[in-house]
């Protein structure tokens, strides 16, 4: 049987399509709608920023058109506009993600509205309370359980490694699945295992590829690389400025330097963006299974997540004189105290950011990764009011041109998937065909190419909005009943090889969501209905002077000595039968050397009553006796 099966994934908008910015896409499978992230893009501040869920829907809310929405992890770019998704556009259906991401993702999601909401001013942004109407939709998963979204729908999520709680996740409706990485991390790190898929043959495989064309030298001279620029610029009095997300790459910077402050005895403050440490840490004690090996055994003797060199940031520090380390959120320089930092810091030329992930283009991370000197910005001042800090822009003189001196270095402790992580996944899961999303157009053309050429199998990357339908041919279970079995073991031949196909004649039955293959007797007397009889007839016209009973016995003859191990029979009605087959000879007064032929058989004999036609239009041979 052949089932047509339309993977559809639509991605809206950035980042799941062909650059890095934010995830959504739609999946349509075995008549589902699955919706898989819902980011917000960092580099814009207008409409854009959200994913544009018209594609959905032109009018109206989402619950109708999505069976579930499944968030891959905490990071903005893939849960950002979950509040606006649900709360003001509208939906009231399950949210999955895993319990780290349930904790996690509102305090991300209120932080993001703060400085965007209370300090820069903004409208058209969600409010806390819609941050936690959202999160009441939300339905935890856990690793590798299988879960019954509905009766045809179920998910199950893998270990992704990349950030605290990320997952992978497998979507299956009948024999039909898909499986979304969202962002993962093929090699284990000081704080995260690896991740890891089983040997699931999807239908399609949806693959971030943020560093197609990147494949990364080795950890350990990174680390290395890193800690000697931070110690340099220490060490001739400068500061360092490393912008992070609060959770993932910070915390494995932050041991990392812990261990190098230890060992090399050194004195310069280290310094962590306020509030959001405490809680960063306090999430990885309460979800220590989900942190690697080393951190979860040496757990009862010291968590690793406490330190001892490095303290808690008050802005006032950033005007203190002499070398420093500070982790400022966020990651990738857009707004807060990172932001802030930087535009002290960015004149003198004895100080250093370090960038140790990927800038969204339209950031401030982006344009001085990629050189720029000159940066026009808004010049917005801190005020405080005693209970909150709002962000304004002095009269006159809203925008500030800086020159940026500091140097600048990026190093990619990024945890995603290089293009030989991406490639080890796909012999890990073996899937039918790929599709590459979360990357940037020209990369993701090379390692299309180079999936294609190893795995030989159909590799997708669609555009932000374009739709790619992929038709599989799933395997369909169905089973034998024993009296057909029997039946083709007693018709004879070889034993059946499992290996090789083998064609059984008999009634497919559908009945109660299964498939069964019995005997055509079986099929009748179950469905209470009767057998009708179906004959082929076929017209052969032949030369022969004889009479019509002589032209029939030499027939009988002719074929009693061609057909051996066939019953043939000469009626006494004057007809010839082979088997089903019947054979009559007639002729008209006119021509009575012209005979006709008329052949008649059941549709089992059909290949029988074919080869006897082809046989008959060929003639008889001559010196035929008649009986």
């Amino acid at each position: 049987a052949h089932v047509h099966l339309c993977i559809s994934s639509s991605c809206f908008l950035s980042g799941a399509g062909q650059d890095v910015g934010r995830s959504c896409i739609l999946v349509s499978i075995g008549g589902k709608n699955i919706m898989l992230d819902c980011g917000m893009h960092m580099g814009f501040n207008d409409d854009r920023r959200f994913p544009d869920f018209s594609y959905i829907t032109q009018q109206g809310r989402l619950t109708e058109f999505l069976d579930c929405v499944i968030i891959s992890h905490f990071h903005l770019d893939h849960c950002g506009a979950l509040p606006y998704m649900s709360e003001m556009v509208g939906y009231d259906g399950p949210i999955y993600m895993t319990h780290p991401t349930k904790a996690i993702c509102p305090i991300l999601l209120e932080d993001f509205r703060k400085i965007t909401v209370d300090k820069k001013g903004e409208t058209n942004f969600f409010t806390s309370q819609m941050i936690k109407d959202c999160m009441k939709k939300v339905v935890p998963l856990n690793l590798h359980q299988t879960v019954q979204v509905d009766d045809e729908l179920e998910i199950k999520a893998y270990y992704a490694g990349h950030v605290l709680g990320a997952a992978m996740v497998q979507i299956k409706v009948g024999s039909e699945s898909v499986v979304y990485t969202g962002d993962y991390n093929m090699t284990p790190d000081r704080h995260l295992g690896a991740a890891w898929i089983d040997k699931c043959r999807p239908d399609i495989l949806i693959s971030e590829s943020t560093y197609a064309t990147t494949i990364r030298d080795s950890k350990r001279c990174r680390e290395r690389d890193f800690l000697k620029k931070v110690h340099e610029t220490v060490e001739r009095g400068g500061k360092v400025l490393i912008p992070v997300f609060a959770l993932g790459r910070a915390q494995e910077l932050c041991i990392l330097l812990e261990t190098f402050w230890e060992r090399m005895n050194m004195k310069a403050p280290i310094y962590f963006s306020t509030g959001l440490t405490e809680k960063a840490n306090h999430y990885y004690k309460l979800f220590i299974t989900w942190t690697n090996q080393k951190i979860r055994k040496t757990f009862v003797q010291r968590n690793m997540f406490e330190f001892k060199h490095i303290k808690a940031f008050d802005r006032s520090y950033a005007d203190n004189p002499g070398p420093m380390v500070v982790f400022a959120t966020p990651g990738m320089l857009h707004a807060g105290q990172s932001l802030q930092i930087f535009k002290k810091w960015a004149g003198n030329e004895k100080n250093m950011i370090i960038m140790p992930g990927y800038c969204v283009q339209g950031t401030i991370g982006h344009k001085i990764l990629n050189g720029q000197k000159k940066l026009e910005m808004e010049n917005r001042q801190t005020i405080s009011n005693g209970q909150s800090e709002i962000e304004r822009c002095e009269p006159g003189c809203c925008r500030l041109s800086l020159e940026v001196k500091l140097q600048v270095e990026y190093m990619s402790f990024s945890a995603h998937a290089d293009a030989k992580g991406i490639m080890q996944l796909i012999r890990m899961a073996e899937p039918r065909n790929m599709l590459l999303v979360h990357g940037e157009a020209k990369k993701m053309e090379f390692l299309k190419d180079k999936i294609e050429q190893e795995f030989t199998i159909n590799c997708f990357m669609p555009a932000n909005g374009e739709t790619t339908t992929v038709i599989t041919n799933p395997s369909v279970p169905v089973d034998i009943s024993l009296n057909l079995l029997k039946r083709e073991m007693a018709l004879g031949g070889p034993l059946p090889d499992p290996k090789k196909p083998r064609t059984m004649h008999g009634t497919l039955i559908m009945k109660d969501n299964s498939l069964r293959l019995v005997t055509p007797e079986q099929a009748l007397k179950e469905l209470g209905l009767n057998e009708h009889q179906l004959r082929f007839t076929c017209r052969v016209q032949l030369q022969d002077p004889h009479s019509d009973p002589d032209t029939l016995s030499r027939i009988y003859t002719h074929l009693k000595s061609v057909l051996k191990g066939y019953t043939i029979q000469h009626l006494p009605d004057g007809t010839v039968m082979v088997e089903s087959i019947v054979i009559k000879v007639s002729s008209s007064a006119e021509e009575p050397n012209t005979k006709v032929l008329l052949l008649s058989w059941s549709y089992q004999d059909e290949d029988l009553g074919s080869f006897l036609s082809t046989l008959l239009k060929k003639g008889l041979p001559s010196g035929l006796s008649s009986m």
